[in-house]
């Protein structure tokens, strides 16, 4: 998994992702489907907290599935979403869910902890 970290290169990341790729994400009624959905999420992350590192806390697998907690720690240097940047320090977690298809991911299902991180990049956090 160390092509999603996104200090790395996006592309390289982005050739573990099967061509017909389908990312389930919070807010979209539908599944999103293409590489391009990916990338666009790692650009929009990489814009705004470009010194992002992201660290692997447990990981298992059952089937075609693996599960990953991760913890994810930078700092608000540019707009995400409708807040601007503020130069905080930001930490938060995500699970996630991947299908994987041979040694590719092939969908995905993400649940990041939004509200800790607007909370923490909110004006109202300064």
């Amino acid at each position: 998994m160390e092509g999603f970290d996104l200090d790395g290169d996006l592309d390289a990341a982005e050739e573990l992702l099967t061509e017909d790729f389908i990312a389930n994400v919070p807010g979209s009624l539908e599944p999103l489907r293409g590489r391009e959905i990916w990338r666009a999420g790692g650009e929009e992350m990489k814009g705004a907290f470009p010194d992002l590192k992201i660290e692997v806390q447990d990981m298992f697998g059952v089937g075609d599935k693996v599960t990953v907690l991760l913890s994810l720690h930078g700092t608000h240097t540019g707009a995400f979403q409708q807040f601007e940047a503020t130069g905080r320090r930001v930490s938060f977690r995500s699970v996630e869910v991947y299908r994987m298809k041979g040694d590719k991911i092939a969908e995905e299902w993400v649940a990041p902890d939004m509200l800790g991180l607007i909370q923490q990049i909110s004006p109202a956090a300064g």
